[in-house]
């Protein structure tokens, strides 16, 4: 049974003790039960309940992954609010009926009877806690937020919500949840989720959807806790079919992946598009104008032709010899059977292992009217005939798509033949390698490759689709790219996020509506992030002067900090003396910092911090109390924030590019990594379009 709203008996205090005390007592007794609840899953002896040594090591693994599952984080609270309902939730409220009250957390909590303690955040009883407000209190007389100095209770803050004497005021605990200073990888934010990030968060999970946000707006969290949100409603269904989080970088990876896991979610794949399509190994790198001829999505149909240019119709019929017994198929019906076999636009693999079955059924036919009774063993013996395998390497032959790939960059006439009336010839000589490769294996591919490759061997096999995927920082993908996503989600949906001011890469979409068609996802909801939850008032104004330089009518991010953060700009001597001295003053506030810069300084820089003594981390790898400074490349700091950043010289940045429109998009998200606090050094001017 959950608390009735008026009494508290899961507590040890007494009714009179003070509510704070009452809570603590709660919270160690949460804490108690989930610890009795791990001891529960350790204790269990599967020696005698399973019936073979694999099932026995699948059964150990559900266990070891429950028991990962039910770990209590001695950092991160058991729950972090609480709803004291009018009404029991389901109950007609016509009949009245005495409230309850439930604790709101990461993870279900129950006690030895069974009874929850703690309710789970995507439980349809929390939702309220998200959703609900003076205007809309669903049902709920008080919600209750609560503050934690580490894993310790220290205050809490209520919202009498169905009083109407009681004004509504902004939350100083939730403000101060999403300004508070940290050091390390991402964590989650179940506690301070809102009504427009919870309506995507628990959006359906036929339906597909597409969030832009802008910076600060938290659409990775968003997508993150969908992906948790999915696999507590639907967690049978995305058991059989797997879930992916595919992000731009490993780096952005690293820091993203703690976040599933402290929400008790282990199962979940992670992986960049480049891991999707690694079926060669990548050594070599293309051009700009090359990449963006290679990543458009015409280069499918070309593939598609190269692909079914290797099917010849029959030159001659087929003899079969059974016994004594001779048996022709025509020329003109093994015509009419590739001819079919082509119109059904099945898989090149598939319908190559249909052709033989087919050409076997035909010579069935005529055993039956010759008055023989042919079973499917027959049928299965006929398709393995040499002359049947013979026809079908000469009609249909095996193709490996890596080869094929090779021959349209390497053959000119080739490329020529299937390309035309797609690319012209200026695009044509732009995916032509220079100097063609002797095979597969000594070839210097380039991710733009890899992906063509991936459309190759999808167009010969089905490639296998998971359940849910979610891709984030979409805005960067070229379109062959969307259609690699693509495939892993035929059958399933995707969770797109991103922003189109930050695309960085020289083929970067320009809107959502055509990138959805490249993912296959059309019907997708655009849904825009425009409150900045993140990013000071002070520091996303100033990154927003380069909206109409990079993405022309799009929203500007509203800040909802009521702290305006730090902000200043420095002009500086040649050097880096700025720069060290910008590092050293911000080190000495509470928090992270991050230093980013034009990939090419970023040699210089390191140099500079070491000579001055100053601890430093690259991208990805892990901060500490004693260094919590990192060094950014500007190329990899998308998608990651710092409490502090220092950014160096935004010209470098934007002549770091290969067009300016990039570089000035690189220059906007390097602006907007600060949660509290930016200072921008420069010895040359600012770009004009900062003013």
């Amino acid at each position: 049974m959950s608390t009735p709203a008026h009494d508290h008996p899961l507590s040890d205090a007494p009714l009179s003790a003070d509510p704070l005390s009452r809570e603590r007592s709660h919270l160690a007794a949460s804490r108690s039960a989930l610890r009795a609840m791990r001891e529960d899953v350790e204790s269990l002896d599967i020696a005698d309940v399973t019936a073979n040594w694999v099932n026995a090591a699948v059964l150990e693994k559900q266990i070891e992954d429950r028991i990962k599952a039910l770990a209590d984080l001695s950092e991160t609270p058991l729950f972090f609010g609480r709803l004291d309902y009018l009404h029991a939730p389901g109950a007609d409220q016509a009949e009245g009926g005495e409230g309850e009250l439930f604790y709101v957390g990461r993870r279900h909590v129950h006690d030895t009877d069974g009874d929850p303690m703690v309710i789970d955040w995507r439980a349809p009883v929390s939702q309220p806690f998200y959703r609900a407000s003076k205007k809309d209190p669903q049902d709920i007389s008080l919600r209750r937020r609560f503050g934690y100095t580490g894993g310790d209770l220290t205050a809490y803050e209520d919202e009498h919500l169905s009083d109407p004497a009681e004004a509504a005021v902004t939350s100083k605990l939730l403000q101060q949840e999403i300004e508070r200073p940290r050091v390390g990888p991402m964590r989650d934010i179940v506690a301070t989720i809102q009504p427009e990030q919870d309506e995507i968060v628990r959006a359906g999970l036929s339906g597909s959807v597409c969030v832009q946000g802008g910076p600060g707006t938290g659409k990775t969290a968003v997508g993150l806790h969908r992906v948790a949100y999915l696999l507590y409603a639907h967690r049978e269904r995305l058991a059989r079919t797997g879930t992916l989080v595919i992000g731009p970088n490993r780096s952005f990876l690293h820091y993203i992946e703690q976040v599933l896991p402290a929400l008790g979610e282990l199962a979940v794949r992670q992986a960049t598009v480049d891991d999707l399509v690694a079926h060669v190994e990548v050594r070599g790198a293309d051009e700009a104008a090359t990449a963006v001829v290679k990543g458009d999505a015409r280069m499918a149909e070309v593939l598609r032709r190269a692909l079914y240019s290797h099917v010849a119709m029959p030159a001659e019929g087929i003899v079969v010899v059974r016994g004594s017994r001779r048996w022709r198929v025509p020329v003109y019906e093994l015509e009419e059977i590739v001819r079919e076999l082509l119109a059904r636009d099945i898989r090149y693999g598939a319908a190559r292992e249909a052709l033989p079955q087919r050409i076997a059924h035909a010579v069935l036919v005529q055993m039956e009217r010759a008055g023989e009774a042919p079973d499917d063993r027959v049928q299965n013996t006929v398709a393995r005939n040499a002359a049947v395998k013979a026809a079908v390497k000469a009609v249909w032959p095996q193709v490996d798509p890596a080869k094929l790939v090779l021959r349209l960059l390497s053959d000119a006439d080739f490329l020529a033949e299937h390309a035309e009336g797609v690319l012209d010839a200026d695009e044509q000589k732009a995916v032509l390698w220079v100097k063609p490769a002797r095979s597969v294996k000594s070839a210097g591919w380039s991710p733009a490759d890899a992906v063509l490759i991936d459309e190759a061997t999808d167009l010969v096999e089905r490639t296998h689709s998971l359940g849910h995927v979610v891709l984030d920082e979409a805005q960067d993908l070229s379109p062959m790219q969307y259609r690699a996503v693509g495939r892993r989600c035929t059958t399933g949906s995707a969770t797109v996020l991103g922003d189109l001011a930050q695309g960085t890469t020289p083929w970067a979409t320009r809107s959502w509506s055509e990138a959805l068609s490249h993912l296959g996802k059309g019907e997708a909801v655009v849904e825009e992030l425009t409150a900045g939850f993140r990013v000071p008032t002070d520091v996303i104004a100033y990154a927003s002067r380069l909206l109409p330089h990079i993405a022309p009518g799009l929203t500007p991010v509203a800040s909802i900090r009521e702290n305006p953060g730090f902000f200043e700009i420095r002009a500086a001597d040649a050097g880096t003396a700025g720069v060290l001295a910008a590092c050293r003053e911000l080190l000495e506030r509470e928090g992270s910092v991050g230093l980013i810069a034009a990939d090419a300084r970023v040699p210089e820089l390191a140099a500079a911090l070491e000579a001055a003594g100053i601890g430093h981390v690259g991208p990805g790898e892990e901060t500490t109390p004693a260094i919590r400074l990192t060094l950014v490349p500007a190329s990899l700091a998308k998608g990651l924030e710092y409490d502090y950043v220092v950014l160096d010289e935004p010209r470098a940045v934007v002549a770091g590019e290969p067009d300016e429109r990039t570089g000035l998009r690189r220059l906007y998200v390097a602006l907007t990594r600060a949660v509290s606090g930016l200072v921008v050094t420069h010895a040359a001017g600012l770009p004009p379009q900062l003013g």
